[in-house]
């Protein structure tokens, strides 16, 4: 039988407060019995709370909600996310005052506190595994969806392969994608966007000439996206290995928990083309469509990318030097890349089928 979706809209049909968002999600988790999952359990909810001036995470409010829903369950909830964001996280609003929970680095405020699993899948001998989560008894998966340039859909995958891990971690799993740099010196205008958009300080510019230093670069491809004038291209031809390598850091995330103790919730508003990290936020390319949840995570991942559909793409809302290509889902014609890939290699290691029935909550 395909597994359990509940969708909360972001379209009230009355103008009355009960009929939106926030008491619809109030609602909707009250049917997933959170006493049976979270009773005296030290619950933690990951997601990713942004950088710099980034607005479009997920609102404030609606994380409290979540929090409170955990509480009357019996569960003791704390937020967690990576040391800098969680750092930070008081300039985009998210306090423990705030929220109703504490807020914990994942890894420690060093990155540095984590249980190393082996793998061995290509170059990807372990994952480190964040301290914080493996230590937790059950954990929310709240997720932001939104695209990415790596994987095209950036939703509770990637929360978590990316998320639950250290950052030399993250940074094995991009090298699966064996990239290769090349850059134009006839296109590059100077203008350093590449520069300023590397979050590792990465690239670096010398008498007018730019370079990749390897030891600091993750392989976000933020400086490919990043530049206007196509002088900076990178080979990805190892993207389903990318893809698997999260699969995997997924499962051993997710492995450290008992069943019935881990969670998914999807928010589906503010859909931008780029990933939170980015640290700032761009026009959304669809309207808010709501919030999805349940408890597998191929299911909810499926269901949010259905959600968002081609036809309603808002014309205009794409930032230079983004453009619709092609053909496919609404985000591949966007990044080039088959968002489904990363639930298809899930799908092959276990981690469910991908099949879903949507119950609305009214």
């Amino acid at each position: 039988m395909p597994d359990k979706v509940t969708f909360a809209s972001s379209k009230p049909k009355e103008l009355r407060a009960d009929a939106t968002l926030p008491l619809l999600l109030d609602r909707m988790l009250g049917k997933w019995n959170f006493k049976k999952r979270f009773n005296e359990k030290r619950v933690a909810i990951k997601m990713h709370l942004g950088g710099n001036v980034g607005y479009s995470t997920v609102h404030p409010l609606l994380v409290r909600i979540i929090v409170g829903a955990v509480k009357a369950g019996g569960g003791k909830p704390f937020i967690t996310d990576s040391p800098g964001a969680v750092s930070s996280a008081h300039e985009r609003g998210y306090t423990a005052e705030v929220l109703g929970a504490p807020l914990h680095p994942v890894a420690g405020v060093a990155d540095a506190f984590t249980y190393s699993r082996r793998v061995n899948y290509r170059t990807l001998k372990k994952v480190n595994l964040a301290g914080n989560i493996v230590d937790a008894d059950a954990m929310i998966v709240l997720s932001h969806g939104k695209g990415h340039g790596q994987s095209g859909f950036g939703g509770a995958i990637k929360n978590i392969a990316m998320g639950c891990v250290d950052g030399p971690t993250r940074g094995q799993i991009h090298r699966l994608m064996s990239a290769a740099f090349e850059w134009d010196e006839a296109k590059c205008t100077g203008c350093r966007l590449c520069i300023d958009n590397c979050p590792n300080n990465a690239v670096i510019m010398t008498d007018g000439k730019i370079s990749f230093i390897d030891h600091h670069c993750k392989y976000c491809m933020h400086c490919e996206i990043a530049c206007p004038s196509g002088a900076i291209s990178i080979d990805q031809s190892g993207y389903r290995h990318f893809q698997h390598g999260m699969a995997v850091s997924t499962r051993e995330a997710l492995r450290t928990f008992e069943p019935g103790r881990v969670f998914f919730i999807t928010e589906l508003q503010h859909i931008t083309p780029y990933c939170d990290c980015w640290g700032f936020t761009t026009p959304s390319i669809v309207p808010d469509i709501g919030i999805v949840a349940g408890d597998s995570i191929c299911a909810v991942e499926t269901a949010a990318l259905d959600l968002i559909e081609a036809e309603n793409f808002i014309e205009g809302s794409l930032t230079h030097p983004l453009k619709r290509t092609g053909s496919g889902h609404l985000l591949q014609q966007i990044h080039g890349k088959d968002p489904y890939i990363q639930i298809e290699e899930c799908i092959k290691i276990g981690l469910g089928d991908g099949k879903y029935r949507l119950v609305k909550v009214k």
